[in-house]
């Protein structure tokens, strides 16, 4: 005969998708600069932005992020589109980052399908989300998400108002 014990086997950190709150914004900013650093540029965010463009008197962003419960590991921002012309809300997936150490475990299929949950329930028509012409592993992961690839036309000019 066998004898019955109970094995305790390691159990995976549960891992919460939320909305961004105030204490998140220096981890946030933190990654926001570590995913510019990834593509090469200069992060000009700042706390203090965030807070304006998350929780001030006219937000203008929503940050969905991944918490492990000790910590935040990754993150979403969320702005919204519309398409006049087709009478069409959206949302664009502004950035997505998953910290080094963390990627291929599902945080960022995780926040993507927050993110369709949020934009649905803003009764948005779309999401879209745009990659670097070189970086074909994010190419793969939104293709693999079901993200349909669609070209890019014309030129995008910018005044600065300040």
């Amino acid at each position: 005969m066998t004898e019955d014990t109970d094995i305790t086997l390691p159990r995976p950190p549960v891992i919460a998708i939320r909305h961004a709150k105030p204490r998140d914004l220096p981890e946030l900013n933190a990654m926001i600069a570590a995913l510019a650093q990834h593509h090469g540029d200069a992060s000009a965010m700042t706390p203090e932005k965030l807070e304006r463009d998350l929780f001030g008197p006219m937000p203008w962003i929503q940050a969905l992020v991944a918490d492990d419960g000790q910590g935040l590991i990754g993150y979403a921002i969320l702005v919204p589109l519309y398409r006049a012309q087709e009478g069409k809300r959206g949302m664009d997936l502004h950035h997505l980052f998953v910290r080094d150490g963390q990627r291929g475990n599902g945080i960022g299929q995780h926040l993507v399908d927050r993110a369709r949950e949020i934009a649905r329930q803003a009764g948005c028509d779309f999401l879209s989300v745009s990659a670097a012409t070189g970086n074909v592993a994010a190419h793969r992961f939104y293709e693999n998400m079901d993200f349909v690839p669609r070209p890019v036309t014309g030129m995008r000019y910018l005044h600065a108002l300040n």
